[in-house]
């Protein structure tokens, strides 16, 4: 056990209600994948402008981005901050996990480039294809070289960093995840995700009109073919969060 290490989660996102009631927030949904005994978690919403202080950043042993409504292409003043925070936890060496948008912020901050995907929505369980570089970087996890994973984005990254390594990819998404160095890496599918909170972000998507209701119906009964690879990524993100790949 890495006891004693202490984590964070950068909230990108307010909690949906249903969340909040049934995984105590995306906090404890991330906690439930993450967490190991002895550790510390604690969270920023940094999308209400919650930053952790420069005093506070050298106490994490490592940080993980979630995901969020907002483009990671757009320039709030929440965004920009994030960029900048990124940039100097890059200079620090810290282990820094992103997910969806964190996936494509961490990209954006390290020089790459994201918008709007070109094939549109991409809502569902996406096999992914983990590069022969990887797979033998993951070869003590004994895992499989194509993972299920549930996605939920319409942006992508576009250019990965420079310097960065594209370690897996679907037939939708090019760059589903992306290694920079030893310490950052960025996840586009959602590994934390569980079908039930996908069904509800399906719901809530429907009601914003961004998606139309025979589309919503189409994912929903699709849900069921296939189940996510969710130990192979609990042991992929605890892996590498806690430096034992």
């Amino acid at each position: 056990m890495d006891g004693g290490k202490r984590f964070a989660v950068l909230l990108c996102a307010d909690d949906s209600d249903y969340v909040k009631k049934r995984y105590g927030g995306y906090f404890g949904v991330f906690v439930d994948m993450l967490a190991e005994e002895g550790e510390t978690w604690d969270f920023f919403k940094v999308a209400n402008g919650e930053f952790p202080d420069d005093d506070q950043i050298g106490g994490f042993d490592g940080f993980v981005i979630t995901g969020s409504c907002n483009d990671a292409h757009g320039n709030d003043a929440w965004i920009c901050k994030l960029i900048s925070l990124l940039k100097k936890l890059d200079s620090l060496n810290k282990k820094v996990l992103g997910i969806c948008f964190g996936h494509q912020i961490l990209c954006r901050a390290l020089g790459g480039k994201t918008g709007r995907a070109i094939s549109g929505w991409d809502i569902g369980l996406t096999t992914i294809h983990v590069s022969p570089s990887s797979s033998k970087l993951f070869s003590s996890l004994e895992i499989p070289t194509t993972l299920s994973i549930i996605e939920c984005h319409r942006d992508e990254v576009r250019e990965p960093p420079p310097k960065a390594e594209v370690i897996a990819w679907s037939e939708k998404t090019g760059v589903e995840m992306f290694r920079y160095g030893d310490h950052m890496m960025g996840i586009q599918g959602h590994p934390e995700y569980t079908k039930d909170i996908l069904i509800h972000l399906i719901d809530r998507l429907l009601q914003r009109n961004f998606i139309t209701d025979s589309y919503a119906d189409e994912l929903k009964a699709n849900l069921g073919k296939v189940e996510p690879d969710k130990d192979a990524w609990k042991k992929l993100c605890t892996s590498f969060l806690k430096g034992r790949l």
